[in-house]
């Protein structure tokens, strides 16, 4: 298999400092638009992805949003929506502002307490970790020897590359952080997972330059 992640576009929830799961996305704003359009330019002008057989994504409006724009240039059919790829379930703080999370539940510390829930019926670091792993799984099954991209969020890329190279968990002195609309893509072969390229902006080469 070939997986190709996408983070999706630029979202209002980031630009408004609030929790977004599928309630609270309100989903891309006109830069993040203009970031998807520039990654379809690109694929479309490259071919680089014309051998998928299927386009994923998260339903969290920002990720769905991003894969309608991507749909038009791969010829792999319409958008197909998959639970597995969402960020980490926020359960009862969807749609709080960071400000509100804090005050009501407390820092979320992932590393010192990896099975506290994000929030009463969210997920936990550990029930995310397990998710991701089963989501990546499931997709080296259905899509043996096969292209798939699958637009996703910030948490999931990451994970995916803490679980199939086994780090215990992102650093204190680093982080990773793949940027939006970005590409990462994993190669699956004879059970191993091969990491091809991470953070691959250079549709955003321009947009860089103009900040």
């Amino acid at each position: 298999m070939r997986l190709i992640l996408v983070r999706h576009g630029e979202s209002h929830h980031a630009q408004r400092g609030i929790v977004a799961g599928l309630a609270g996305c309100a989903g891309l704003t006109e830069r993040g638009v203009a970031q998807s359009r520039a990654l379809a330019q690109r694929l479309a002008a490259t071919g680089e992805l014309s051998d998928a057989v299927a386009l994923l994504s998260s339903p969290v409006p920002r990720a769905r949003q991003t894969a309608e724009i991507l749909a038009g240039a791969l010829a792999s059919g319409p958008v197909a929506t998959d639970r597995g790829l969402c960020e980490l379930d926020p359960g009862e703080a969807d749609g709080l502002s960071w400000e509100d999370y804090r005050s009501r539940y407390g820092a979320f510390d992932l590393s010192a307490n990896p099975e506290r829930p994000f929030a009463p019926g969210g997920e936990s670091w550990s029930d995310f970790v397990g998710r991701v792993r089963a989501t990546l799984g499931r997709l080296a099954d259905r899509f043996d020897g096969r292209t798939v991209v699958a637009v996703t969020h910030a948490g999931f890329v990451v994970v995916s590359l803490l679980d199939r190279l086994a780090i215990p968990s992102a650093g204190e002195r680093a982080r990773l952080e793949p940027e939006l609309t970005s590409l990462t893509e994993w190669r699956v072969a004879n059970a191993a997972w091969y990491l091809e390229r991470y953070n691959d902006t250079f549709h955003l080469t321009d947009q860089k330059e103009g900040v």
